[in-house]
């Protein structure tokens, strides 16, 4: 097959000086998730001699796995994580893995395959009062984002308690809208499969440790390639900070009121830190933390016009931030060294991918503005509202989405049947 040329490069205009200055200016960063109390075992330390090949035969291999060409730099030597893998966002090219399919607790990274399932069920502006029930089974020790029985909140305010606070009690809340937390693990897992992410077996749909709850860096790196085609998740998962609604309280003459409180996004490479700055470049995606999992971590980040994801999962050194620093040292890695190295295998497109569906639907769900606003074969985007325009929509990071771009006949069927290219254009929301 002759050379296809790569589609247009598109960016992620996310302005680091923005985000530094917020850092500076925001109230102290919110605890990450906290450690759960399950029995179930730790891991080995040792990974599997023979994992899944998904994606590429050398994925499946132990150990680092690099075709490093002429002036490619070295990997960072002390990057300690037992899985870690860096991915062309776009492409779905894999730069570079570290045991990439060692089957690992997720933590609340699994949010972000709970949040691409259910994010098209429930309009953001539908209303839910919470009952006793909704928030029953919350695993001892959660993260919480402090949902109080009896008060009504919009889904908008729920799913912002998801990404930001990492909130189990929002998940659970979620979860009962959708059926109940059985069926919602049982359509998570549905999508895992058409994902093709077959490390993944989903026990609880908020990541709280279980006995057989697994994925795997490359299953997560698939899961935030999925959701980023989804303009909501794209932008919950840039908020860096919102306002939550409170508990509603009567007055001694009888009147009720209902104040706000903040809720700052736990990912410490959007928000920085004490010890940590905000990455360059940042635009998500999300973090978690238990006692069986470690810390893990997904981001996704812009420069140059290049886009990549990295995935970083329990690192060996249990220092303070330390997934964010492995994972920031990963990413200057893949920005130098991407046009410089050979791919040691690529992230697979869902089965139910086709070029119908990548050519002529929005990721949202509905009809795509490229597709209603220019004809087939265009190539020229069509700039589209990211939606929010309340105070919660995290000053100004949000990012908005064109309509996808429409490949060229000739390039179609090869791209969508190897590749699922991100929206051609993300821009800050100013």
């Amino acid at each position: 097959m002759p050379a296809i040329k790569k589609t247009i490069k598109r960016s992620l205009l996310v302005t680091s000086a923005t985000l530094l200055s917020l850092s500076l200016t925001a109230a102290p960063v919110l605890a990450a998730d906290k450690p759960s109390t399950s029995p179930s075992p730790t891991p080995s330390a040792t990974p599997p001699a023979n994992m899944s090949t998904v994606g590429g035969a050398r994925l499946g291999l132990p150990g680092t796995q690099a075709d490093l060409g002429s002036g490619a730099p070295v990997l960072p030597k002390d990057v300690t994580a037992r899985s870690w893998i860096v991915t062309d966002a776009e492409s779905g090219e894999i730069l570079a893995a570290h045991n990439a399919h060692w089957r690992l607790p997720p933590a609340s990274t699994l949010k972000m395959l709970f949040a691409d399932t259910l994010l098209p069920k429930f309009p953001r502006a539908e209303r839910h009062k919470v009952a006793v029930t909704d928030l029953a089974d919350i695993g001892a020790g959660s993260s919480l984002v402090g949902i109080k029985e009896d008060e009504t909140y919009t889904v908008h305010d729920l799913w912002l308690g998801v990404f930001l606070r990492s909130g189990n009690d929002a998940v659970h809340v979620l979860s009962a809208m959708n059926g109940g937390v059985g069926q919602t693990v049982k359509a998570m897992q549905t999508h895992a499969d058409d994902l093709q992410a077959l490390d993944t077996h989903v026990v609880t749909p908020d990541g709280y440790d279980q006995k057989g709850q697994v994925s795997s860096a490359y299953d997560l790196t698939l899961f935030a390639r999925s959701g980023l085609q989804k303009k909501d998740f794209r932008e919950y998962c840039s908020t860096v900070r919102a306002k939550f609604p409170g508990e509603t309280k009567k007055d001694k003459k009888g009147k009720t009121s209902r104040e706000s409180f903040e809720i700052q996004n736990t990912n410490r490479l959007l928000t920085g830190d004490s010890d940590i700055s905000t990455y360059q470049g940042i635009a998500g995606v999300k973090n978690g933390n238990t006692t069986n999992a470690g810390a893990t971590f997904t981001g996704v980040a812009e420069r140059n016009g290049k886009v990549l994801l990295v995935t970083v999962m329990n690192p060996e050194k249990h220092e303070h931030n330390e997934v964010y620093r492995e994972a920031a040292q990963l990413l200057d890695w893949g920005f130098k060294a991407a046009d410089k190295v050979t791919p040691v295998g690529e992230l697979v497109p869902p089965r139910s991918a086709d070029t119908s569906t990548q050519a002529g639907s929005d990721p949202s769900g509905g009809p795509s503005s490229a597709a209603s606003g220019a004809g087939k074969g265009s190539t020229a985007p069509v700039a589209a509202s990211a939606g929010a325009k309340d105070s919660s929509s995290g000053a100004g990071i949000a990012l908005a989405v064109a309509g996808g771009l429409l490949l060229v006949v000739a390039a179609s069927a090869f791209l969508v049947n190897r590749r699922w290219p991100l929206p051609d254009l993300l821009r800050r929301r100013r």
